[in-house]
């Protein structure tokens, strides 16, 4: 059997450290211009980056765990930490889509608030938009190379803050341009439209990412995973038949599990080797996958 690691524990912690910090600026440089400007576009995106912060503490805390080693109370190690992590962050955000659609249909429908659009809220979006760039070019390499749960779900995020902050920095145009022109005043209702749009494209970006989640929770196995077990390992010399596959994830480690009909005939000297053949096979196509196999007499 493969010994369970959960890898790259240093530099999964430095990704989400580094993100941590950004999210520690960035927020501060957008509550500063969510204040000036009275803007329900800067003020979701301020939200949106609050829990950010948090949401990115929660990450960082938990790579710190899942990188444990398995011990007596959890023997599969501590990788479902990041699962959790992530659903945590998708509820969150949800309450905050939902917050933000109140106030930007009460901004539309009942009152109306002045905003004052300047040249460094610009600024600071068009700042916000390189960060996050940056941070999510970062996590989604470090999530692909150690199949992180957990950063995955800060890349998926912060991918989605370039569109929303795109979206903002439209509103914040269609306002000033409303401002400029009296015949357009319409326009000026283009900061609460573009909140509204930085919440629906957060929900449905967060909803996506939390059935993931909820699927590594719940043990489902990668689709196709278990065909391409059966075919690889029943081609095998010796192996009479395979069944009994059961897969899970724990974290960024892959457990799979499997039963094989061998020759009842072989020394248990024999039947070790293949049960390390068919590992050898199996590792072939999940790299870095925990494997069990029970060989049983044909």
């Amino acid at each position: 059997m493969a010994p369970i690691s959960a890898g790259g524990g240093r530099e999964k912690q430095s990704a989400a450290l580094t993100s941590l910090l950004a999210a520690v600026g960035l927020t501060a440089l957008k509550i500063a211009v969510a204040v000036a400007s009275g803007s329900l576009g800067i003020l979701a995106e301020v939200a949106h980056s609050g829990l950010d912060l948090v949401g990115t503490l929660m990450t960082y805390l938990a790579v710190r765990v899942s990188g444990r080693p398995p011990d007596r109370t959890h023997p599969y190690g501590h990788g479902k930490i990041e699962s959790l992590s992530a659903l945590a962050e998708c509820l969150v955000l949800l309450a905050t889509c939902a917050w933000v659609v109140r106030e930007a249909v009460l901004r539309l429908v009942t009152r109306s608030v002045e905003i004052e659009v300047t040249w460094w809220a610009f600024a600071v979006m068009l700042v916000s938009i390189a960060v996050e760039a940056s941070r999510a070019h970062a996590l989604k390499r470090v999530a692909k190379k150690f199949t992180s749960p957990a950063l995955e779900a800060d890349a998926l995020h912060f991918q989605s803050h370039i569109w929303s902050t795109a979206v903002v920095i439209l509103g914040l145009t269609a306002v000033k341009i409303g401002q400029w022109w009296p015949s357009l005043a319409f326009l000026r209702n283009g900061d609460p439209l573009a909140a509204l749009g930085v919440s629906g494209l957060v929900a449905w970006v967060t909803v996506r990412l939390g059935r993931s989640t909820v699927d590594a929770l719940l043990d489902s196995a990668p689709a196709g995973m278990e065909d391409r077990i059966a075919a690889i390992v029943a081609a095998l010399p010796g192996i009479h038949n395979c069944h009994n596959i059961r897969i899970r994830y724990s974290g960024p480690v892959l457990f799979i599990d499997l039963h094989v009909l061998v020759d009842g005939r072989q020394t248990l000297a024999e039947a070790h080797s293949l049960t390390e053949t068919i590992e050898t096979a199996i590792q072939g196509i999940a790299p870095g996958a925990d494997v069990t196999v029970h060989p049983e007499p044909f």
